[in-house]
């Protein structure tokens, strides 16, 4: 295919605003993938030259159609970036103007709508120091009138400085652009990983354990903190690792956090600390019940599972459907008597439960366990007795009765 058939399929990416946003993103996604197709082909072959111009023209129109098209299924957002991602090696490949190619970067990234992401690194050798050095004075001049009151301008802005400061190879200044917003844990990993890339991992350390002291309770923060524990064990600080497993627990003790503990002393040694954390759980739940689900999932990990059951018992309203079925599920292998009328009453709940649109078939999904429990108790005909009393109960839900019926239970 040559570059002229290339264009002719990139026409077929135009998308007018008027257009029903809802409609016709198959084929457009399949436009946008044939684009990607022979596109790669050209710059296998030798002939991105050829490709550049027209990769170009279709990420423009790519990005602007995603402004009046639902796709709320990311797709066609996927096939935009994989025509960004073949755009720069097709840039590194031709080497197009450096100039323009960085005026058409920074433009994208200040005035776009956010999509698609742009990787200076992929650029770099295509860019080349004029077109780094370009992209540097664009930048600075942005940043001059940019409107301190948009935080879309600021977030272009602070992205391109800091990814400047990462092709750069200097790894101070990558530092000290990250340490200008110290908003998220997300800034003090890339500080921590970039210093220890560059060998320098004592204060990879120091900066990851101000990151996790600074984000506590943040999404981000575990990721953090398993790269601060990893550091530590690396460095042979085996009680620094621990400690760190242990703060973390004490302070949001989970079942996952109990794991992790598990799993950093099973690293380095030391005592089990099943005894503590379960301690540490029941005092937590002493204060904020809503803590027996992770009180639950640590002693049934540990083998505790008697005293699982009596917390779930006492528990019952902080656990989730799922967790009290495994429950049930655990103690019927050895006490099916107990968990007989727990089961009725759950089946019950679920027949009610009137916001979920499937009731009726999780409930009757939930009658075999129930059946299994009264013949292990030695009461087999007890459950015929309960499915007749449970078609009287509710012999006005017709869809119930055929759901049951079509169970052949």
């Amino acid at each position: 295919m040559t570059g002229d058939e290339l264009t002719v399929l990139v026409d077929r990416l135009r998308w007018d605003r008027r257009r029903d946003p809802y409609r016709g993103r198959r084929e457009y996604s399949q436009a946008a993938r044939q684009v990607a197709e022979e596109g790669a082909r050209l710059v296998a072959v030798g002939r991105a030259e050829l490709a550049v111009p027209v990769l170009r023209k279709a990420v423009d129109r790519i990005t602007r159609a995603l402004m009046y098209m639902d796709d709320s299924s990311g797709i066609v957002g996927d096939d935009l970036q994989e025509l960004m991602d073949l755009y720069a090696k097709a840039c590194a490949a031709a080497l197009p103007n450096p100039v323009s190619l960085a005026g058409w970067l920074v433009k994208l990234e200040c005035d776009g709508p956010g999509w698609p992401r742009i990787r200076l690194a992929d650029f770099a050798s295509a860019l080349g120091e004029r077109g780094i050095a370009e992209v540097e004075r664009l930048v600075a001049e942005r940043a001059r009138v940019a409107d301190p009151e948009s935080w879309t301008a600021a977030f272009a802005v602070r992205d391109l400085r800091e990814q400047l400061a990462e092709v750069s190879g200097d790894v101070d200044r990558y530092v000290a652009v990250l340490a200008e917003h110290l908003t998220s844990a997300v800034q003090y990993q890339r500080i921590a990983e970039a210093l220890r890339a560059a060998g320098r991992r004592d204060e990879a350390i120091d900066w990851a354990r101000r990151g996790v002291a600074a984000n506590t309770g943040s999404p981000y923060t575990d990721r953090l903190r398993n790269l601060l524990v990893d550091m530590l064990v690396t460095a042979g600080d085996k009680s620094g690792a621990v400690a760190a497993r242990r703060e973390e627990f004490a302070r949001h003790p989970t079942a996952a956090g109990y794991r992790s503990l598990i799993d950093i002393m099973g690293t380095v040694g030391g005592d089990d600390p099943t005894a503590w954390a379960i301690q540490v759980l029941r005092d937590r739940v002493d204060q904020q019940p809503a803590y027996a689900s992770e009180l639950v999932d640590v002693l049934l990990a540990a083998g505790r599972d008697d005293e699982a059951w009596q917390v779930a018992l006492h528990h019952q309203r902080w656990l989730g459907g799922p967790q009290w079925q495994t429950l049930l599920q655990r103690r019927a292998a050895t006490h099916p008597e107990e968990v007989i009328q727990p089961y009725r009453d759950l089946i019950e709940k679920t027949i009610l439960d009137s916001a979920d649109k499937r009731r009726y078939r999780r409930a009757v999904a939930l009658l075999p366990a129930l059946r299994t429990a009264y013949e292990a108790a030695r009461e087999p005909g007890a459950f015929g007795r309960y499915i007749a009393e449970l078609r009287i109960a509710h012999k006005r839900r017709p869809t119930f009765l055929k759901t049951l019926d079509a169970a052949g239970l």
